[in-house]
Parts: C-alpha cells; sequence; structure tokens
C-alpha cells in the first residue's frame, strides 16, 4: 500500500524548492535587463552578455578558476582514492588513527583556519627552500589539501560496500592485483569517483577564503574578481555571469546523473544476467 505525502510535508517541499530556485529565476531574468539598475526593469536586452564576452578580467578569472579546478579535482580523486583504499583494505596500520584524522579535520575546520595555516606554512617554505611563490600553484595546492578529505569519505563509503570476493576471483584466474582492481572494483566505485569529482569542481570554483589568503598578484579566481565587483554594488554583467555558471553546472549536474543512472542500470542487468 503506498503512503501519501502529508499536505504539511509537501508544503515544506515546495517552500524549500522555492526559497532554492526563485533567487536563481529572478537573477536570470534580471541578466536580460536593458536597465544598468540592477533593480529597475528597463526592457530585454541581451547587451550585458555581449558585453561580458569582451570583458577580459571575468575572463581570464574564469579561465584561471576552471585551470585551478581540474587540476585540483584530478589531484584530490587521485589522492583521496588511495587514502581510502589504504583505509579500507587494510584494517591495521602504524598512523591509521593519524590518517583518519588527518582525513576528518578539513571537513570541520572553518576556511578561515584552514586558510590562515596554509598561508603560514607557504610563506615558511618560501623562507626556507624558497619555493612556492604564491600564485595559481599554492592556490591549487590548498585546494587538493581540502578536497582530499570530500573525496576519501564518498570513495571510502563505496568501497566498503563493494564485494571484495570478485577482485579475489578476478586474482585467482591469473589477474595481478592492480589488474584485478582496475577490471572489477574501480567500476564499481566510477560513480563514487565521478561524483567525488564534481564536488571537489564545484568547490574549488566556489571557494573564495582559501583563495584569497593563498593567491599571490596575478592569481585572481572568478570568485576573489566577482567579491571585488560586487563590494560596489551588483552590476547586470555580474547576474549576467552567475546566470552563465548556473546554466552551465546544471547542464553538467543533469549530464553525470543521466551517465551516472545509465551506467548503474547496465551493470544491474548484467548482473541478473550472470546470476540467471
Amino acid at each position: 500500500m503506498e503512503r501519501r505525502l502529508s499536505p504539511v510535508l509537501v508544503t515544506i517541499l515546495l517552500l524549500g524548492i522555492a526559497l532554492l530556485y526563485i533567487p536563481m529565476v529572478v537573477l536570470i531574468a534580471y541578466s536580460f535587463n536593458a536597465s544598468p539598475l540592477v533593480s529597475v526593469w528597463g526592457g530585454f536586452s541581451v547587451s550585458w552578455y555581449a558585453r561580458l564576452a569582451h570583458n577580459r578580467e571575468i575572463l581570464d578569472a574564469a579561465w584561471l578558476s576552471l585551470r585551478i579546478g581540474v587540476i585540483a579535482s584530478t589531484s584530490a580523486v587521485i589522492l583521496g582514492t588511495l587514502a581510502a583504499i589504504a583505509l579500507v583494505r587494510f584494517r591495521r596500520f602504524r598512523g591509521r588513527f593519524m590518517l583518519t584524522a588527518m582525513v576528518n579535520a578539513p571537513l570541520v575546520m572553518p576556511e578561515i583556519i584552514t586558510g590562515i595555516t596554509q598561508l603560514l606554512l607557504f610563506i615558511s617554505m618560501m623562507h626556507v627552500i624558497g619555493w612556492p611563490h604564491r600564485g595559481a600553484l599554492t592556490i591549487v595546492i590548498a585546494h587538493v589539501a581540502f578536497c582530499t578529505s570530500y573525496v576519501t569519505i564518498t570513495v571510502q563509503s563505496r568501497l566498503q560496500s563493494a564485494d571484495r570476493s570478485i577482485e579475489e576471483a578476478a586474482m585467482d584466474l591469473g589477474a595481478g592485483p592492480v589488474g584485478a582492481f582496475v577490471d572489477t572494483t574501480l567500476p564499481i566505485i566510477a560513480p563514487a569517483l565521478v561524483s567525488s569529482w564534481l564536488l571537489c569542481l564545484t568547490l574549488s570554483l566556489d571557494d573564495l577564503v582559501i583563495s584569497s589568503l593563498v593567491s599571490g598578484p596575478g592569481a585572481s579566481t572568478l570568485p576573489m574578481v566577482i567579491y571585488s565587483k560586487v563590494k560596489l554594488g551588483v552590476t547586470p554583467d555580474i547576474n549576467a555571469l552567475a546566470s552563465l555558471i548556473i546554466c552551465v553546472v546544471g547542464a553538467c549536474v543533469i549530464v553525470a546523473g543521466v551517465s551516472m543512472r545509465r551506467t548503474e542500470r547496465r551493470r544491474t542487468a548484467e548482473r541478473q544476467l550472470a546470476e540467471s
């Protein structure tokens, strides 16, 4: 017997959706505002998008943020997956408690504290060994440091639910440990890897506090540029930029969701076929 949602739960759900998405709809609508005043509607126009396409400062910042996000997300997925394998496959080893604490610490640490500690680390390293110079590289290192924790937690939960016997069967048939992991376990944890990569990319593109502290001259990310402009008042070109970001992120989430669902369905069908 199907249970019906109560009117109270439906009302709460609709209110939550409205609070989340109505501001986005309003922002997208006002990005087509012809008036330079954000709060005054002056007719439909795409002039702000055209002006945004010729704004070199914003385009350079967006390209820098994208490069940092891709590099940091890929590095964090590699390091986080290795850490998750160590925590799941090796139950007892020296330093396990320390590794677990180091993985969980960035999840609860305030960003301002993380940024200050990393800034002090980079300054100390610069005085001692003359590296690294503050800029895009230090932003990447900082983003990898806090993104790795999210990857480790996500992949660890997926690995714990994976059937280890499939990998052991592959090794019994002649595959090496690495080959067996790649052929059997890696496809199982692939959805966790993809979701972790997308989460890290989002966190990297969205970060402002840590990036502001560890960046250097000529390394202004998109959130830093937007924040510097918003302090003087929101302008229609910022609305256009935010609308583009919402559309791109929404499209990526939809594509990733559809792809992961198809992969899961195909894997379920293959498992049922093998069991029958």
